[in-house]
């Protein structure tokens, strides 16, 4: 099966004659992500999409970029197969493959498989000259050239637009069981730092202040995926080893802990859906995960075994709040403006760059994959200046 690439090749040759600006979008499912560009026009890829084929045997799967995320995660279960990394499904919906590449956002499991990247096997893809291009293959050994496609990987759509993907699956996992402690963030880190050194089926994990519980406190959720045998044997070590420092813990129901899961993977949990006050944003912090409890605006809620940390700040904490991730050598991300300043949060800037070094690395790529401006619509790094050969504005 192929589709028709010269619609897309006219529409990025007319946005270099008449510089325009084309901002890259499939279902709109993560249309919040980044400061929004509007003189910019829409190239839509969901006319783009279908499997192209899906080799069960060597756990390899391409499709046409606009294709539903959900008909690619049908296709991968009617085969026990599935994208391990926690594929999110933002604002209700799946979104695209494009978009979830594009995107790179992985959920609570990306810790132990890796995350969108990692599984990116090779893609084509238009740049900003129009040229359609092939990078990697459809085989895990396959390393030759430049990696440009686990490049695209997180992107945001401002290198150019992807047109097909090839990604690695895995079989579905045979054992899974999810684990509850009632323990605050302290020693919650502690005991996952303990338990990530040891050889446990480790696969997701998530720390919360339930500020709605009778008795508000923090809770600390592990999921455990692998064998039969493994599963089994971790959950009384780790039971026992919460139980010595002075707090409890349970196995969950497998069906009311998977729901949690997905409402943690899409962001439907009570700690997502109201923010604090209007005047608050919700920050992603990416730090190391052996980082101690941190002094932050507000609870956070922790992923990654400590690797990760959402919280809700102010306009006026938000400044020092991403100077802290700087400092520890990670970085944060404005993830929802908030009510009160709307697009005046990103002033901020979406994401930022650790030093000139990295962002002069950031120019010379939109230099070579985009030099007319095509896809520069500001929405990844807001505030990096354009490269001098530029010939679009934005």
């Amino acid at each position: 099966m192929s589709l028709p690439l010269l619609p897309y090749q006219e529409r990025i040759h007319a946005a270099i004659a008449q510089r325009q600006v084309l901002v890259i979008r499939g279902l709109g499912s993560k249309d919040f992500l980044g400061p929004p560009c509007p003189h910019a026009q829409v190239l839509d890829t969901t006319p783009f999409n279908g499997i192209i084929s899906h080799e069960p045997s060597e756990l390899v799967i391409t499709a046409y970029a606009g294709t539903p995320l959900s008909e690619i995660e049908q296709a991968l279960a009617a085969h026990g197969q599935w994208l391990p990394f926690d594929a999110p499904h933002y604002q209700g919906q799946a979104g695209t493959l494009g978009g979830l590449v594009a995107a790179g956002m992985a959920g609570p499991a990306r810790v132990a498989v890796g995350g969108v990247r990692d599984h990116v096997l090779g893609l084509a893809m238009f740049n900003g000259l129009g040229q359609h291009l092939r990078f990697g293959g459809q085989v895990m050994k396959n390393v030759a050239g430049y990696d440009v496609s686990r490049l695209m990987a997180g992107s945001m759509g401002t290198l150019g637009l992807i047109t097909e993907i090839s990604l690695k699956v895995l079989p579905q996992p045979v054992a899974e069981a999810t684990l509850m402690f009632a323990m605050p963030q302290e020693p919650a880190l502690v005991v996952l730092q303990r338990w990530a050194a040891q050889p446990l089926p480790l696969n997701a994990s998530c720390w919360v202040h339930d500020d709605t519980a009778a008795i508000p406190q923090g809770y600390l959720f592990v999921r455990l995926r692998g064998a039969q045998a493994a599963v089994q044997s971790a959950q009384p070590k780790m039971l026992s080893d919460v139980q010595s420092m002075g707090f409890a813990g349970q196995p969950m129901d497998t069906t009311e802990a998977a729901a949690d899961w997905r409402a943690c993977v899409n962001q439907t949990l009570p700690f997502f859906q109201q923010a604090p006050s209007p005047e608050h944003a919700l920050w992603r912090l990416s730090v190391p995960a052996t980082t101690p409890v941190l002094e932050l605006p507000s609870s956070p809620m922790v992923e990654w075994h400590g690797g990760l940390r959402w919280v809700w700040a102010t306009h006026q904490q938000a400044r020092p709040l991403r100077e802290v991730a700087h400092q520890l050598g990670g970085h944060a991300t404005l993830w929802r403006v908030s009510q009160a300043h709307g697009a005046v949060d990103f002033e901020l800037g979406f994401q930022s760059l650790p030093s000139l070094a990295v962002q002069a690395i950031q120019q010379r790529l939109q230099a070579q994959f985009d030099p007319h401006g095509v896809f520069r619509t500001a929405r990844l790094f807001p505030h990096i200046p354009a490269p001098t050969s530029t010939a679009a504005a934005h």
